[in-house]
């Protein structure tokens, strides 16, 4: 397994209290949950977006990795409780709080409770591209400019 330290700041008094640090809930999690870093619960009314406090700072350094937020399956699919923006990009040079932008496309209003594991933040690796302009490409794909759907539904 590839394990990294990852260098990691309380920015609020719960975490580490009343709020667990982050964790893997299993051996065989790719990511560790992140928790609702909040005194008191707050509701979340269908359509709305709300930025919810991790309590927690990281500082990664290694530009070729990149920590991930991304939503709980369960919180999606049972509550309609999603990541604002879909996937949350944690760069290797930021080093400010983490905030977790939580959006209800459910029907019916959502409490977060303070701790409610609430996203997962995974670490993965990263290649920086450099961008040649050709006016042709070197190697033509069977798929060529097929877009969405183009393969058929079965």
């Amino acid at each position: 397994m590839n394990t990294h330290k990852i260098e990691t700041k309380i920015m609020n008094p719960l975490i580490g209290t009343s709020i667990p640090l982050p964790s893997y809930a299993t051996r065989g999690a790719a990511a560790m949950d992140l928790r609702a870093c909040l005194e008191t619960a707050l509701t979340v009314q269908p359509g709305e977006t709300v930025l919810v406090p991790s309590g927690i700072a990281i500082s990664i350094h290694d530009p070729g990795l990149v920590a991930l937020l991304v939503p709980r399956s369960g919180l999606g699919i049972k509550h309609g409780i999603v990541l604002a923006n879909t996937i949350g990009v944690i760069d290797s040079d930021y080093q400010g709080e983490i905030g977790i932008g939580i959006h209800n496309r459910g029907a019916s209003a959502y409490t977060i409770e303070p701790g409610e594991r609430i996203c997962q933040m995974m670490f993965v690796p990263v290649a920086q591209a450099t961008l040649a302009v050709v006016g042709e490409f070197s190697h033509e794909s069977t798929r060529g400019a097929g877009g969405f759907g183009h393969t058929g539904k079965h």
